[in-house]
């Protein structure tokens, strides 16, 4: 297998038609098994995906650390991208703070070079937007690191159409990644045609819906020790994990139709919105990492998109994609 290469954004940037999310390797979704998040990381290059997503932030510093162990034999047939701005400690993992500040880009920049081992960032996100700091001043210190040749291409996470439209002027954004899938298309109404109007490239994060969409968990003993998503994300709980069951359940009978996995039809959703778009689904497992990959041969209908769309209905989805505490953190700061 090998897949398909594209253009991420406008400014020269080329990646697979998929990319890898590490964060679930190192924290939020269970148990930590580093030898096989490593596996996985290098299966990844055997299938042709060579874009991995980390931060710093995920696993406090210990999944670039994962990322940086594992790639360095065959760096150079990687694209790494990686973000700052949320700042946590480690004798605390409840500290969570935003920060956009001229000097923090910098030092997140040079400890994030340090725990990757690498000379260079191929693709550097601001994780969160700090509504306490302009965005010029934030993006002007991250243009600041692409011209010292730490970094290739610069990113956003979560932002407005409007941030958007002032980081660009500041140096151009190669990347907007925000959450985006078959039960999560907020984006679609003005932020996809802020980006393509630019021409920055799009990222869709839980493009699986964090693995709901996989139809994987069908009951809260499912879920392994330590998953957050059983107890911190409002669709994962209470009625609205029951009420969300019956829509994965409609794109589990399509998916039977067509011969593939409802994961795969929902990846192949998400591909099926064109080329400037590149999801990254993340897994910690070689063989979940191997079905993803296979929903890029999956060729979807026209026909076949509206049947998944009308399958789960927006007004149809229970609760809401975060807690209201990180919605209003998210909302803050964009």
């Amino acid at each position: 297998m090998s897949m398909e290469k594209v253009k991420l954004g406008s400014q020269g940037a080329v990646v697979s038609r998929m990319g890898l999310g590490c964060m679930g390797m190192s924290e939020f979704y269970g148990e930590r098994n580093d030898a096989e998040s490593a596996a996985t990381i290098l299966r990844a290059l055997d299938l042709g995906i060579n874009f991995l997503d980390t931060a710093d932030t995920y696993g406090i510093g210990d999944n670039e650390e994962l990322v940086g162990r594992t790639i360095k034999p065959r760096r150079d047939e990687f694209f790494v991208a990686t973000k700052f701005a949320n700042i946590r400690k480690k004798d605390d993992p409840t500290y969570w703070q935003i920060s956009g500040k001229p000097e923090y880009v910098k030092q997140a920049c040079e400890a994030s070079l340090q725990r990757l081992g690498v000379d260079y960032i191929d693709l550097y996100y601001q994780h969160r937007v700090d509504p306490e700091v302009p965005i010029e001043d934030t993006v002007g210190a991250m243009a600041d690191l692409v011209k010292a040749g730490k970094v290739k291409y610069l990113g956003l996470s979560e932002a407005s159409p409007a941030t958007i439209r002032r980081a660009h002027k500041v140096h151009p954004i190669t990347a907007l990644q925000t959450e985006y899938s078959l039960w999560e298309r907020h984006v679609e109404a003005e932020i996809l045609p802020t980006v393509r109007e630019l021409g920055i490239g799009f990222v869709p994060y839980s493009p699986l819906g964090r693995g709901f969409l996989t139809g994987a968990f069908r009951s809260k003993s499912d879920f392994s020790a330590g998953d957050f998503r059983a107890e911190r994300y409002p669709r994962f709980t209470g009625e609205n994990f029951d009420r969300n069951q019956v829509l994965v359940d409609r794109v589990r009978e399509i998916a039977a139709r067509r011969g593939a996995t409802p994961g795969q039809l929902a990846l192949a959703w998400v591909l099926a919105k064109g080329n400037d778009l590149v999801p990254i689904p993340g897994t910690k497992r070689r063989k979940y990492l191997e079905e993803n990959a296979g929903a890029a041969d999956i060729k979807l209908t026209a026909a076949e998109v509206a049947e998944l769309e009308a399958a789960i209905p927006q007004e149809e989805i229970a609760g809401d994609r975060y807690t209201v505490a990180q919605m209003q953190r998210i909302d803050q700061s964009r």
